[in-house]
């Protein structure tokens, strides 16, 4: 079975758009009282996929927010606060975050921030995180990027890297690869079965890879609220009929 969340240190990513009108869902209250529509786009791929990278061109071609799961427990446990040690602790004693503790900052950043357009990455890991995302924020999300990479191509990048990090060897790599498969596959599986997720070709170049990207977000710029949902699911329907997006016009 999934487990219900991470640690810190591992590596923590669809698009939805929501009008919260202030009713509990399934016996949880709402987190967004307001009107404004929220839109958020999960973004999966494995360790070396190369998603990080591509978040930053989303967040500065078309203005969204980057959230990361793994950074927001990081920022939380440097804060000292009394929520904070209380996720040191158990990381020290060897347990995993409850998955509720990892939405509760999720939602507090997404509700502070004066954005609506925001990009989890690594987010949902598994099928625990995503049932409890959906239950607390209330928010389902419409689609997910999935940067679909061979391992060999993740191995080579990551040991490749010149960034210091203890858990680029071989061993650790191969380690985080299985838990990618064992728990946020079926979470890219769950969404498939109803047309939500869009597979990008991760073992192209950076440039290749976001002009792929692109037509996804496009709508995000120019389409009217109104507009919106029906130019990004006919950007859907395009890119999961041909395997590669393709351009929305106004």
């Amino acid at each position: 079975m999934a487990t219900a969340t991470k640690t810190v240190s591992e590596e923590e990513e669809e698009v939805t758009t929501v009008k919260v009108n202030g009713s509990a869902v399934n016996g949880v209250p709402p987190v967004f009282t307001s009107s404004r529509e929220l839109k958020v786009v999960f973004v999966l791929g494995g360790p070396g996929s190369g998603k990080g990278t591509q978040c930053s061109k989303i967040v500065e071609t078309f203005g969204f927010v980057h959230l990361s799961a793994g950074d927001l427990l990081r920022a939380e446990i440097k804060s000292g606060n009394e929520n904070g040690n209380m996720i040191q602790n158990m990381i020290k004693e060897g347990k995993i975050v409850p998955a509720e503790v990892t939405v509760k900052l999720l939602q507090k950043a997404m509700e502070e921030s004066e954005n609506d357009k925001f990009l989890i990455d690594g987010f949902p890991r598994n099928e625990e995180n995503r049932a409890i995302f959906e239950s607390v924020t209330g928010i389902e999300p419409q689609f997910i990027l999935f940067f679909d990479c061979p391992e060999q191509e993740m191995e080579r990048r990551l040991l490749g890297r010149n960034q210091g990090r203890v858990d680029d060897n071989i061993e650790t790599i191969r380690k985080r690869f299985k838990v990618f498969v064992e728990s946020s596959i079926p979470v890219v599986d769950y969404y498939e079965t109803s047309g939500k997720v869009n597979k990008i070709d991760a073992t192209k170049s950076v440039d290749k890879v976001f002009d792929s990207i692109r037509p996804l977000f496009d709508c995000f710029n120019h389409v009217s609220s109104n507009g919106y949902e029906e130019e990004l699911t006919e950007a859907i329907k395009q890119h999961n009929i041909n395997g590669s997006a393709v351009a929305i016009t106004n």
